[in-house]
């Protein structure tokens, strides 16, 4: 008998990891989810004998090819129904069962089975169509709200009477996504779990010398998942590639002299993705990286100890700023005090990015600017234009914190002659361009106790 491989050795009991979802968790997020429609149509002054329809979306082509775009659902829709199709429908009317008008055309080209599991299906009412067409029996066009991105094709199939995409009812709808329900949290809980497992299987492929591309297959083994089937497209990155944010290829060449692995990666299930980004560096990496790593390894876990309810996501982030710029004082890279640093935006030249973002449905998920149920927006502070959230923490939130920390030559090297470059070790930034960045990342559930961090053990703050 062959002994296990490495990567069959990596996986956890599936029992637990993928255990399906309770009827009761859907059934109570189906119900909160009948009572947020309702307060909406009411909040936007749309009479209640009217209908909301939320279309999942028309699959997409490239621009002259008879190739199909991959397809994802409208995160709406997907609210609803844990199902990734295109042209698919949810119905809601106030009073009346959510009905789920499933479209599964007769096909010989391609499998149309959907799996309706009576974990989900027994909180709906399906209503089984062979057509896109055949939902114009069960719709009152003058009395619905059509919710999706296909306005035409729905007003030719239901008349131009058709209401579509009323902005105030968007607004509201999509700021109550901000708040999970225990259904919501569960899913993200294991498909943390889940990426967990490729995260150690990246780790060892990493320390094996595997390539860029390497690494990332064995991710994909290690999580039995097709690419297309991630929440987004992993990010991994060797040595200096790991400087740059949004890496995107996967480099096939002779790795066995790398030093540093940056992976973004998360797995998604039932639509519902993680986002988790772990750094490792081996022993013979310059010292000063590795105490770089050990210190933003610490500095993340403080910052998640730190979140409570009530505190402002800008607030997080600006204290996330004023702790990089400690550490790199602390590791002789800069020679000014956190005042002097904060004020010429210095922190920022070495994390350019925002501290985290909403997480569910999308990875980044609606609303994160929206600051009430009518559209207020608040933008990313000036100093800090890249951050997704500004958002207060409340409770049944879900976001990430990901502090990071960059040798980016783009945003260094006009510095030198400057003032900011007089406090810059420039010889040992020189000698940390070759390692590239870190970053490390976790999916933190705000509770009514305190916060769970759902990449880690669960953990509470006082």
């Amino acid at each position: 008998m062959q002994p296990p491989s490495r990567l069959e050795s990596l996986r956890v009991n599936q029992k637990e990891i993928d255990n399906m979802p309770s009827k009761q968790l859907f059934a109570e997020h189906i119900a909160s989810l009948e009572n947020n429609y309702q307060s909406a149509l009411q909040f936007c002054g749309i009479s209640e004998e009217n209908s909301i329809l939320v279309h999942s979306g028309s699959e997409q082509f490239y621009y002259a090819d008879d190739r199909a775009i991959a397809f994802q659902a409208y995160g709406h829709f997907l609210h609803w129904v844990p199902i990734n199709r295109p042209d698919q429908f949810l119905l809601f009317t106030p009073g009346q069962r959510p009905r789920y008008l499933q479209v599964t055309p007769s096909d010989y080209w391609h499998d149309q089975t959907i799996d309706n599991a009576d974990w989900w299906t027994d909180s709906l009412n399906i209503i089984n169509l062979d057509r896109v067409e055949d939902i114009a029996k069960y719709i009152d066009s003058a009395d619905t709200i059509y919710v999706g991105q296909e306005p035409k094709m729905a007003q030719a199939l239901l008349g131009d009477q058709l209401k579509v995409n009323p902005q105030p009812l968007l607004h509201y709808l999509n700021y109550q996504r901000a708040y999970k329900s225990r259904y919501e949290v569960s899913q993200l809980r294991q498909a943390n779990a889940k990426a967990l497992i490729g995260h150690k299987a990246a780790e060892d492929a990493f320390k094996e010398g595997l390539s860029e591309y390497g690494i990332h297959q064995a991710y994909l083994q290690a999580c039995e998942i097709l690419e297309y089937e991630a929440p987004y497209t992993n990010i991994v990155a060797l040595d200096d590639r790991s400087a740059i944010l949004h890496y995107q290829n996967k480099r096939r060449g002779n790795a066995m002299d790398s030093q540093v692995l940056l992976i973004d990666a998360g797995y998604r299930l039932n639509n519902y993705g993680s986002d988790i980004t772990r750094t490792y560096a081996k022993d013979s990496a310059h010292p000063v990286f590795r105490s770089l790593l050990e210190g933003m390894e610490s500095l993340e876990t403080e910052l998640v100890d730190s979140i409570e309810v009530g505190k402002n996501y800008t607030e997080i982030h600006a204290s996330t700023l004023r702790r990089v710029g400690a550490l790199l004082r602390q590791l002789e890279l800069v020679n000014a005090d956190d005042d002097v640093m904060l004020e010429m935006k210095l922190p920022q030249l070495f994390m350019p990015h925002g501290v985290g973002h909403l997480l569910g449905l999308q990875v980044h998920d609606v609303a994160g600017f929206q600051q009430d149920l009518a559209g207020t927006m608040k933008a990313a502070p000036e100093h800090s234009p890249a951050l997704r959230n500004t958002r207060a923490v409340e409770e049944n939130m879900v976001f990430t914190i990901e502090p990071g920390c960059y040798f980016i030559p783009l945003l260094l090297e006009p510095q030198r002659n400057t003032a900011i470059g007089e406090i810059l070790n420039w010889k040992l930034i020189d000698e940390l361009y070759p390692y590239g960045g870190i970053r490390i990342e976790d999916n933190i559930s705000v509770t009514k106790s305190g916060i769970e961090n759902l990449t880690r053990k669960p953990h509470q703050n006082p």
